[in-house]
């Protein structure tokens, strides 16, 4: 008893749920990417190395701007890092979008494979230029990240207070750009495919390819498009964690298994990008859950397995229910042939 009462302790504060949200936004990111992609049929299993490879990107760019410019200005570096990353994830949606979708690759294999070459990527990219800066197995971009950080001087001053204000602030109003970005971006995503005759058409190509086709869609071209853009949105998610998260820091494999909760988010939201917006915060605070409280090593191994075990018991009850929506795209992980329609 008095172990769920030092949970909910913890949790139950402005504290823990900045930091939920700041754990989450990253997964968001990678969630609202995937979502598209499968909502195109394609099981992009590569996001966390897509994440990885955002990440590296955003850096990469900002460090070489540091580096290169006398009075570097953090704005500036705040939109490299952003072109930087999106161009990164987006290549590394395009490789997998060649191989799943013009030579019908196995979307499984592609995808684990394309993890393992983000992360490859990420770790030989920051040990090379960690070699520059003369900083071993570390990269640092104080003044890029600090932009990505900042907030308006006046929720400074809000967040500073105390009692309720001061608490609504810190909660809601104490983080950098990308995180509201992160929620925008997942509300636009859930308009795009419900409300929009574009997104109609990429969720009748994720559950019968071969109708959308008979239709007059352009299969191809909307598969490839799901898969880019949802790798550069999932990208966005490494860059989030590096620059917002991090301040603007890179250790390799820093990640931990950020990209794989992303990929389980999917599953806890049922395909929704609203959903994915709470699901994220939960699974923020479920992954720092055992950091909040004086616990043993068994007990701290068991909550790092909740966000895995909430998404197990998700999965069950939606199966279960056997209700339409609540179910993954018909054709996910299916390559299509047209000359078998």
């Amino acid at each position: 008893m008095e172990f769920i009462i030092s949970i909910l302790k913890a949790m139950f504060t402005p504290v823990f749920f900045s930091k939920a949200v700041s754990q989450g936004m990253p997964l968001l990111f990678g969630a609202t990417g995937e979502i598209i992609t499968e909502k195109a049929g394609h099981l992009n299993l590569g996001i966390p190395g897509i994440m990885y490879m955002g990440g590296i990107g955003g850096i990469t760019g900002a460090f070489i701007y540091e580096m290169s410019v006398e009075n570097p200005v953090g704005a500036v570096g705040v939109i490299i890092a952003v072109l930087s990353a999106l161009l990164f994830s987006v290549v590394g949606g395009l490789i997998y979008s060649v191989l799943t979708i013009s030579l019908h690759a196995n979307q499984n294999v592609t995808g684990l494979a394309l993890t393992t070459f983000g992360v490859g990527l990420g770790n030989f990219l920051g040990g090379s230029l960690s070699k520059l800066a003369n900083s071993p197995g570390q990269i640092n971009v104080k003044l890029t990240g600090d932009a990505f950080r900042t907030t308006l001087p006046f929720l400074k001053d809000l967040t500073s207070k105390g009692g309720f204000v001061g608490g609504f602030a810190q909660m809601f109003l104490s983080y950098g750009f990308l995180t509201y970005v992160a929620i925008i971006v997942a509300l636009l995503a859930a308009y795009f495919l419900n409300k929009t005759r574009y997104g109609l058409a990429l969720r009748a190509i994720g559950e019968s390819p071969a109708t959308a086709d008979a239709a007059g869609i352009n299969v191809t071209r909307y598969k490839y498009f799901a898969t880019c853009i949802g790798a550069g949105i999932a990208g966005l998610g490494g860059l989030y964690y590096v620059m917002e998260y991090f301040g603007g820091t890179w250790q390799n494999n820093g990640f931990g298994d950020r990209g794989w909760l992303a990929i389980a988010l999917v599953i806890f939201a049922l395909w929704k990008p609203v959903r994915a917006i709470w699901g994220s915060i939960v699974f923020g605070g479920l992954y720092i859950l055992f950091a909040s409280v004086t616990l043993s090593t068994a007990m701290t191994e068991i909550l790092n397995m909740l966000p895995y075990l909430v998404t197990l018991i998700v999965l069950i009850v939606s199966s279960f229910r056997k209700k339409r929506e609540y179910q993954p795209p018909q054709s996910l992980g299916l390559s299509y042939f047209r000359e078998d329609r």
